[in-house]
């Protein structure tokens, strides 16, 4: 069933507005709170998501045990794969149990997120193409709607190829037009790119098995994440992370507001974060992804 960022899915039982409760001021909802708060400015349908996400029992019972048994398998994968005088890796099979493993074990909820995150990676950089120093650069089509695109399109790999070569091929212009920024400001920003992102997701249909919050479900999967790809693209692809500071610096200096960089956490690039911090650091990425791309949404509405 469609659902975009801004409308309940037809048919759909299960509506995705938050309610929050009576207010207690003698005994605050941590959550009530943080729904009401526009501090930091989120799409309401997915902040709803993200606090029915964080409410789960999975992450208050089963998330510390899952991150300890994760990073010990993670070790020890890591481990022997550094010791192999060869290397080995399975795209495809990695998409394909990702789409198993989601669909069966993951909520709808953290389901919706992670297929929404990879739209709005896709909407940001196109964004920064179209407003960059060569709007001629390769944007991006990954578009997933269903659990079965992230496997079809190898998402989750091609998403993280998608940011290195856009920094690469984005400093490659810049270094062929140095006067790109002054005519870009001139004629004023572009933001065709930044549309609303449709997720198809069956909220109604909810297996007894598909009880995994989104962080839990990501520290289990890091560990197979971490099998599939070769040392070096599993260090690349944690490394994409705290790629999050480059792409937040690439939108202020187009709008000229750097006020609310202070927002991302995933940051310096040029001192690598632990692998066995990754399911935090991507749990961060997709909270900062969403932030950014909100913060584009408001921003051309108040033009």
């Amino acid at each position: 069933m469609p659902h975009t960022s801004s409308q309940t899915p037809p048919g759909c039982s299960e509506s995705p507005v938050y309610t929050p409760q009576p207010y207690n001021r003698r005994d605050p909802n941590t959550w009530d709170v943080l729904y009401i708060d526009q501090a930091i400015p989120l799409d309401p349908v997915a902040k709803s998501y993200m606090l029915k996400d964080l409410q789960h029992w999975t992450r208050s019972y089963l998330l510390i045990p899952i991150k300890a048994i994760a990073n010990i398998f993670l070790a020890i994968i890591m481990t022997i794969k550094r010791l192999l005088p060869f290397q080995f890796r399975a795209y495809r099979l990695m998409h394909q149990v990702a789409a198993f493993f989601l669909n069966h074990f993951v909520t709808p909820e953290a389901c919706y997120l992670i297929i929404r995150h990879i739209g709005l990676g896709s909407n940001i950089a196109n964004f920064l193409i179209e407003n960059g120093p060569d709007p001629e650069i390769e944007r991006s089509t990954l578009y997933p709607k269903t659990v079965h695109d992230l496997a079809d399109r190898m998402a989750f790999l091609e998403h993280d190829l998608i940011l290195y070569n856009f920094v690469w091929d984005y400093h490659q212009a810049q270094e062929e037009h140095p006067q790109w920024l002054a005519a870009v400001q001139e004629r004023g920003l572009c933001f065709d790119s930044i549309q609303p992102i449709e997720v198809n997701i069956d909220f109604d249909k909810r297996r007894w098995c598909r009880i995994l919050d989104l962080e839990s479900a990501i520290e289990l999967f890091k560990v197979f994440y971490s099998l599939c790809l070769t040392s070096d693209e599993f260090a690349r692809a944690v490394l994409s992370l705290q790629l999050d500071e480059n792409f937040g610096l690439y939108i202020s200096n187009l709008t000229g507001d750097s006020r609310w960089n202070h927002v991302i956490t995933n940051r310096h690039p040029l001192i690598p974060n632990s692998p066995f911090n990754a399911a935090r650091d991507l749990f961060l990425h997709g909270l900062l992804t969403e932030y950014l791309h909100r913060y584009l949404e408001l921003y051309q509405a108040s033009r």
